[in-house]
């Protein structure tokens, strides 16, 4: 049986990746390293801002500026605002035909995810359920995030449904003992094959029935 649909929030509620990497693409050129779109996905999609500053850090062999990462995250809600930010497609029809209790779990702060669900028109759907990877020890791939959101909606791990667009947020979802549905609009389905993900989908609409084949077995 399944409680809880746990959502990831970019890239899953909100189509921001493509933004978001492209700014942090650019915001890294100018202090000297050169990432591709693709290489940008590949190492930094579902993961924690602080893990990628260490990455970033030790690729330059030295220190980003003190301020680098609000700045990156006023560049990236600027651009979200200038470009019109939205909703992944079909995200509300899905919303609006699961009936099973909602929350969010994402590796971006609380402020963030309030401004772009509140952006897209989401914020009514989780406000109150909304858990970050900051509020645990460590980020996905770990487990922490989708545990504690878990405890927090009071629902057994094995009783929660992940949806997720990211390898490493998978990881976490199956590492927490949690059936996990791999949203493949961004990501390769075969990379979501190799983790043993349960099933894979491409269209938020699919969703719905994707859940009702999980609730039946």
């Amino acid at each position: 049986m399944t409680d809880l649909v746990i959502f990831d929030c970019d890239g899953v509620l909100v189509d921001s990746e493509p933004i978001a990497n492209r700014v942090f693409a650019e915001a890294l050129a100018e202090l000297g390293l050169s990432m591709s779109i693709a290489e940008m996905y590949a190492d930094f999609v579902g993961r924690s801002m602080s893990y990628c500053v260490d990455v970033v850090e030790e690729r330059l062999g030295r220190p980003v500026p003190r301020d680098f990462v609000a700045r990156l995250q006023e560049r990236t809600f600027a651009a979200f605002e200038a470009e019109g930010l939205k909703a992944t497609d079909g995200i509300f029809d899905a919303l609006d035909a699961i009936d099973i209790p909602v929350c969010v779990a994402s590796s971006g702060e609380i402020e963030k995810m309030r401004f772009t669900l509140g952006m897209t028109g989401l914020l009514p759907r989780f406000d109150g359920r909304l858990f970050s990877a900051t509020q645990v020890a460590h980020g996905k791939p770990a487990p922490d995030i989708y545990l504690f959101a878990a405890e927090q909606m009071g629902v057994q791990p094995n009783r929660c449904v992940v949806v997720e667009d990211s390898q490493a947020g998978a990881q976490a979802g199956l590492a927490a003992g949690m059936t996990v549905l791999g949203y493949c609009a961004h990501t390769p389905e075969d990379s979501f094959a190799r983790l043993g993900v349960h099933r894979t989908f491409a269209d938020m609409r699919e969703l719905p029935d994707l859940l009702k084949r999980v609730v039946e077995g």
